[in-house]
């Protein structure tokens, strides 16, 4: 309804400036009419009261009022020019004031390319058209890698600048037949004809704006490094529709950045399969947590001299209704990306303190902590929370960190390391040799031990490198009192190897594969690590005596 107030009252007023203009183009036609035609009357009044009379009482009235009438004649036409010239500034003004208005109706105001709509618009012309020339459309998507990261730090009017220096260099890499768009935020859509032929023409475009967004971006004062991933969709029998390329082109862009980022990566039919798989793992993700279809699974740790069952990493296995038993590798990168990875652990590592607490209070628990869940600064809080809850002894827990995690945020990391230290629980070093300053990291943070990445422990028999390798760090161990663990012991060649080096833990598939619950209390029980298992081994002498 108020709406429709607003249109009826602009359509008043325009109404009334048209019968104002009509009114003021009538006066000055008429005005000009009487003048010309009326002219020569004029004039010769005129010559009358100069030449032949010098009283003007003497003159005839009919020369007064025709004198009268030019005077009155000439203001009309001054007062109609004047309004026709004022009406034409306005009218240009409005018609400026139109044109600006329709353009911000159709670009973004911030960097000048298309809006989402009007790029869909203008994209259905450029693919129509291409249809009829024989020629492709390729849309690529370009992601600003680390735009957040300068809003972040920087703030958003740096961002906005940075943002503007990124469209330039976007805008510079297209040819005239192209017609770009700001989608959302950091994300730009171009729509490009080409020849079908040529396909490279296309992988070009992609690579300067690629190498162009890589380097640093300096303006006004700001530094700052993003890069950009790019996907691209082209038109095909079954994809001619902007809408159509858009969710290609997406999932082509995503599929870049999940390949390193820096990139760019046409979209092809595998790529739609794995999306639509990832987004089945998210759903079961979803509703499997809360169902407790994500269980634990023991793989042995033991004493490499005595060959005793000395502990078990704890790894999270997916008990899928349907699918059976998914390893972590399917689920594990998904549940990191969508934020569900906190919620798995925590519900894991619940029911493996639940399920380990009266086990022999020799046999410890070691809980790999992914690096999505050291950015959380309530971690520590939370895995004391579980320990408090499931009466499981802290001293028997150890909590194994990567290397990547820590480059990523090492003063969150020595926090949160602080508190469970306070707390009783041990601290391990995992995939030692693989991350980015190994050394600084032990001498950063209160490490109890060092995991040996299994990359280098599974070729250290083939390959004298991996053996070098492995060798240096249990001199290092040594020489820090630091003990080490052995990750990925396959065979007896390599259980050998470790022992002549003076390792003293391990764990690899020579000791057995990651096993239920049920096998490890089968296993525990055969080496008289249960209570209820001494309770009979302490009964049996008794009975035979009675």
């Amino acid at each position: 309804m108020t709406r429709r107030k607003g249109e009826d009252s602009r359509a008043a007023k325009a109404v009334s400036r048209a019968r104002r203009d009509l009114l003021a183009g009538a006066i000055l036609l008429a005005a000009l009419a009487v003048l010309v035609t009326g002219g020569w009357r004029y004039v010769a009044s005129v010559e009358r009261m100069l030449g032949t009379t010098s009283h003007a009482a003497d003159l005839a009235s009919g020369d007064r009022i025709l004198m009268a009438g030019m005077l009155l004649n000439l203001a009309l036409i001054l007062f109609g020019w004047r309004r026709y010239r004022d009406l034409v500034a306005t009218s240009s003004q409005r018609d400026e004031a139109e044109a600006r208005a329709t353009t911000l109706a159709r670009t973004d105001e911030l960097t000048g390319f298309l809006n989402r709509r009007s790029l869909a618009e203008e994209g259905a012309a450029v693919i129509a058209n291409g249809l009829r020339r024989d020629k492709a459309v390729a849309l690529l998507v370009v992601d600003l890698d680390h735009f957040k990261t300068v809003n972040e730090v920087h703030g958003h009017l740096a961002g906005d600048t940075i943002l503007r220096a990124a469209t330039d260099i976007i805008r510079k890499a297209l040819p005239a037949s192209a017609v770009a768009g700001r989608l959302d935020g950091d994300e730009f859509a171009v729509l490009l004809p080409f020849d079908p032929r040529h396909m490279s023409t296309v992988d070009s475009i992609a690579d300067y704006i690629v190498g162009a967004l890589a380097q640093p971006l300096i303006t006004k004062g700001v530094t700052a490094h993003i890069g950009a991933s790019i996907g691209i969709a082209r038109t095909e029998a079954d994809c001619q529709s902007v809408e159509a390329l858009l969710r290609r082109a997406n999932i082509a862009m995503h599929a870049a950045k999940a390949a390193g980022r820096g990139r760019h990566a046409w979209f092809d039919a595998t790529m739609e399969r794995e999306l639509v798989s990832r987004n089945a793992i998210e759903a079961g993700l979803r509703e499997g947590i809360p169902l407790g279809q994500f269980v634990p699974y023991y793989e042995p740790q033991v004493d490499l001299e005595s060959g005793a069952i000395i502990g078990f990493e704890v790894l999270a296995r997916w008990e899928h209704p349907t699918r059976g038993v998914i390893p972590p590798d399917s689920f594990i990168p998904v549940a990191e990306e969508c934020g569900l990875i906190a919620d798995m652990s925590v519900s894991v590592m619940r029911r493996a303190f639940t399920e380990a607490r009266d086990w022999d209070q020799s046999i410890t628990l070691s809980v790999n902590i992914s690096p999505a869940q050291l950015k959380d600064p309530w971690l520590a809080q939370k895995i004391v929370k579980l320990l408090v809850e499931t009466g499981y002894p802290a001293n028997r827990l150890e909590i194994e960190i990567t290397e990547s995690s820590l480059f990523q945020n090492l003063s969150l990391a020595q926090s949160i390391v602080g508190s469970l230290k306070n707390q009783g629980i041990r601290l391990a070093l995992d995939d030692f040799g693989t991350g980015y300053s190994s050394l600084a990291h032990l001498r950063a943070l209160p490490f109890d031990r060092i995991k040996i990445d299994k990359s280098f422990v599974t070729a250290m028999n083939k390959d004298p490198e991996s053996m070098a390798i492995v060798n240096a760090i249990s001199k290092l161990g040594e020489s820090l009192n630091l003990p080490i663990t052995a990750e990925g012991i396959e065979d007896q060649g390599i259980y050998d190897s470790l022992r002549s080096m003076g390792l003293h833990k391990g764990q690899g598939w020579h000791f057995g594969k990651p096993m239920t619950v049920t096998a490890a209390r089968r296993l525990l029980a055969e080496k008289g690590l249960l209570p209820s298992a001494r309770a009979i081994e302490a009964e049996a002498p008794a009975q035979r005596r009675a």
